[in-house]
């Protein structure tokens, strides 16, 4: 059942309907002449999933400051937003949050062949949210057409973006990276043949997406690195890209002297236990520096699972030693950065890098893998090791750990690199640009 909610900050959470006139947010305070009215689509939200959820939240918000109007569409896990953002609920089977997923099927779901279908693919191995997500997204907007100047996918890439034309709907997309590198490093990671066959088929929706993507005449990539590697690995041409990176919320991610910074303790964030991540890296690099530093304590802001993680931690034997934290707020998180003497990203891949960037802007010095866009983002800032070496990473953390003057350094750097490059305010005017563009174009 769709749910709608939209937000005032007069009475915040508070469940209306939508109507065919969009909420009234105020006087715009930029450049264009009217508020655009964004249709923002997400199909997982939530922040603590993942960067995309942190996207959807910063962007929505830095838009309506500038004065428009945007509703979030978006299946659950379901997005933080401030109040003035609406949020229309486009309930999945949300099958991932299932005890025993074979079995969540109910008589109700029948009523809906679309149901159905998510419940098969899904327990037959595949990740069928991107596609189901956007045929009720089409099915919302087909009747809600009037509301909306433009459509913003974040990365569902799904079939019936192609259908909005006929919507005589303007569409864009931003694609944080291509999701053919996660199938990849997965794949890599895994010996046996068995599960490699089931990798592929969960990474199956990755043929639609590039088919997709080829199609649209508008992408947003959220860096330079993003933007060479959906070219390189979806055949997407590159003129119909555009870079735009960002932001970090650097009033929130800010240092914070009132809380003490605690000696010889590592943090780093893995919101999911899958091999792009890097923490197994990170996990050995932690095994060889407690020869040096006995005290030194490693925190993961993320959830543990039994899988790779949980395996490597007792084969260490540190199950007891490396503490896991997760449900964090975005205050508790910047808390987190700021007791932490130094933050560690030890990712394989990034198609942008929040951990890292929000650290940088709570002003803990950063060791960084060059994975991805990671030397975009940290720049001179902090210390870059190659990936997938934790001989390196180790090395890296010992050099900081030993010298508390860079470590003062690097953390006056990053944050200063935070506040000059990296602003959602920043980000939300070139999305503005970039819509007026796309709609200009879809209309000609």
């Amino acid at each position: 059942m769709l749910e709608t909610t939209l937000r005032t900050e007069t009475q915040p959470g508070v469940g209306e309907t939508l109507t065919e006139t969009p909420v009234d947010h105020g006087p715009v305070t930029t450049q264009f002449r009217r508020p655009l009215s964004i249709a923002l689509l997400s199909y997982r939200s939530a922040p603590h999933t993942g960067g995309q959820g942190v996207y959807v939240k910063h962007l929505s918000k830095a838009l309506v400051d500038l004065g428009h109007r945007v509703d979030v569409l978006s299946g659950q896990p379901y997005p933080e937003l401030d109040s003035r953002v609406g949020l229309v609920k486009l309930p999945s089977l949300d099958l991932h949050a299932e005890e025993n997923a074979v079995t969540a099927l109910r008589l109700a779901h029948f009523r809906d062949p679309l149901d159905v279908y998510e419940w098969y693919a899904h327990v037959s191995g595949m990740f069928p949210e991107p596609y189901t997500f956007g045929r009720r997204a089409f099915r919302f907007l087909e009747k809600n057409r009037a509301r909306y100047d433009i459509v913003h996918d974040n990365q569902s890439l799904s079939w019936t973006l192609l259908k909005l034309h006929r919507l005589n709907l303007p569409v864009t997309a931003t694609i944080h990276h291509p999701i053919t590198k996660d199938r990849k490093i997965d794949l890599d990671a895994e010996p046996h043949i068995g599960i490699k066959l089931l990798i592929r088929r969960w990474y199956s929706f990755l043929e639609m997406q590039k088919k997709v993507s080829r199609r649209l005449n508008h992408i947003v990539t959220v860096s330079d690195r993003t933007r060479q590697d959906v070219s390189q690995e979806f055949r997407v041409s590159t003129h119909s890209m555009e870079v735009i990176h960002n932001g970090v919320d650097t009033d929130l991610f800010a240092p914070d002297s009132s809380t003490p910074r605690l000696k010889n303790r590592l943090i780093t964030t893995a919101s999911a236990d899958v091999p792009l991540k890097g923490l197994n890296y990170l996990i050995k690099a932690y095994a060889q520096l407690l020869t040096d530093y006995p005290d030194l304590q490693l925190r993961v802001i993320g959830r543990l699972r039994e899988g790779h993680t949980s395996k490597l931690l007792d084969r260490f034997g540190l199950r007891d030693r490396v503490q896991f934290v997760s449900g964090l707020s975005d205050e508790q998180i910047a808390r987190e950065y700021a007791q932490a003497t130094i933050a560690v990203c030890p990712s394989v891949y990034e198609g942008f890098g929040f951990p890292a960037a929000e650290a940088m802007s709570c002003g803990v010095p950063l060791v960084s893998t060059d994975g991805g866009a990671l030397p975009e983002v940290v720049g001179d800032a902090g210390l870059l090791v190659p990936t997938k070496d934790h001989l390196e990473l180790a090395g890296a953390i010992h050099s900081l750990l030993s010298d508390p003057s860079r470590q003062l350094a690097f953390a006056q750097r990053g944050r200063a690199r935070m506040l000059n490059t990296f602003s959602w305010r920043h980000a939300a005017e070139k999305y503005v640009q970039h819509y007026t563009k796309a709609i200009a174009d879809a209309h000609r």
